[in-house]
């Protein structure tokens, strides 16, 4: 019998219970995945709390890395021994074996191991569909990323520092200041010291930023907002305070001719042709040295629950990986 952890019903990091699952055979277009390395994402405790409603019982976990030990029927592009991982789900990554569709899963490089694409890939496709898709940053422009030493904030650092932007980032501790420095961020603002609208203010001379990518959520939306340039965008794509209270469309017009957009990593990689595009974009980053890994935490699947208590409470930096 193989392992997973289970949340059987909603609530706090205590319901994440590690129980014995049995795994089937593989159908058609499917395969069994022997997991070596699982990425954490925050997006793990809103499906947690129930804020993202999902069936239940049910395996949480979107992301990892592993080896495929059996094939289903009319599988192609893949065998047994494959070195493969998947960004995007769907939820079962918290688990020692899994079943899965082929279509979801990229085989990954010889130069990348699979703790740094567990730990890497959807974070790092999340930076991609965001700055070189939803709004294409260059050199031109100047972006506010909260939250610039978490997870995906480290990583949207080195690939903006790539293209030339300037990045004023928002951190939590000095220490955290340093790392996102570290990692190609411009000006870094202690949110805990400074008025962070007030330091983007000064730091651009008044004109505000091109676009904001704020995975915080209510307590920082109403500033974030008023941090943006004329017909600036801003981007809000997770929500670590809480959701955002509802946004009257005129208020956007009052502002500035704003753009306002809620997007989802997963409506970006729905197609195959679109997850390996995606992929093969960060795995170059990835290879020619961009994209660095900064895994600081690494927890036993089994203590799944501490990783979460940690993730909550800002303690961890970087990114964070589960090992079964």
């Amino acid at each position: 019998m193989s392992h997973a952890i289970v949340l059987n019903e909603n609530g706090g990091p205590k319901k994440l219970m590690w129980q014995q699952i049995e795994v089937p055979t593989p159908a058609s277009n499917e395969v069994k995945i022997t997991h070596t390395a699982i990425g954490l994402n925050y997006i793990d405790t809103y499906i947690r709390t129930g804020l993202y409603p999902a069936p239940l019982p049910c395996i949480p976990g979107l992301e990892a890395a592993g080896i495929i030990t059996e094939i289903g029927k009319n599988v192609s592009g893949f065998s047994i021994g494959d070195r493969v991982a998947y960004p995007g789900g769907p939820l079962g990554a918290y688990s020692e074996e899994r079943i899965i569709s082929s279509a979801k899963l990229v085989k990954i490089p010889d130069t990348i191991s699979d703790e740094n694409a567990a730990a890497l890939l959807l974070k790092a496709c999340t930076v991609e569909f965001m700055i070189r898709r939803l709004f294409p940053v260059n050199e031109n422009h100047t972006v506010l990323f909260q939250a610039a030493a978490g997870g995906v904030g480290l990583l949207a650092c080195q690939w903006l520092s790539h293209l030339g932007a300037t990045i004023i980032g928002t951190v939590s501790s000095d220490e955290k200041a340093a790392l996102a420095h570290a990692n190609g961020c411009t000006h870094t603002v202690n949110y805990r010291k400074e008025d962070f609208q007030q330091r983007v203010i000064e730091i651009t001379d008044g004109a505000g930023v091109d676009v904001v990518y704020d995975s915080v959520g209510k307590d920082t939306f109403m500033q974030s907002l008023d941090c943006l340039k004329p017909c600036g965008m801003m981007v809000t794509y997770g929500n670590t305070t809480g959701p955002v209270d509802p946004v009257p469309p005129a208020l956007l017009a009052q502002k500035g001719s704003l753009i306002l957009t809620r997007p989802t990593l997963m409506d970006y990689i729905a197609t195959n042709e679109s997850l390996t595009a995606s992929t093969n974009s960060v795995f170059d980053m990835i290879s020619s040295g961009v994209l660095k890994p900064n895994i600081n935490q690494r927890f036993a699947l089994k203590n799944a629950a501490d990783a979460h208590r940690a993730l909550e409470a800002g303690q961890t930096k970087g990114q964070t990986i589960l090992l079964p």
